[in-house]
């Protein structure tokens, strides 16, 4: 199994965004995301300088179709 990185809420949204995800809407202190044509939403939850925990960042980046290692190269 690779590692995941550790990424803040922000972080993941310009990734998710590189991958063809938008943000919808904001409901409270999570991002709704949608890409045309996907059949699933991410909720990211975005909060002030705190990392995205490991099993919710591993959710996210199956849901949106992709793996650990293509999330990790989308980062920068």
């Amino acid at each position: 199994m690779s590692s995941l990185p550790v990424v803040t809420g922000e972080q993941a949204i310009k990734a998710f965004s590189r991958l063809g995800f938008s943000v919808a809407r904001v409901a409270g202190s999570h991002h709704i995301m949608k890409k045309q044509g996907h059949r699933y939403v991410l909720s990211v939850p975005v909060h002030s300088g705190r990392t995205v925990k490991a099993g919710t960042l591993r959710a996210l980046i199956r849901t949106a179709g992709t793996t650990p290692e293509e999330f990790a190269e989308l980062l920068d």
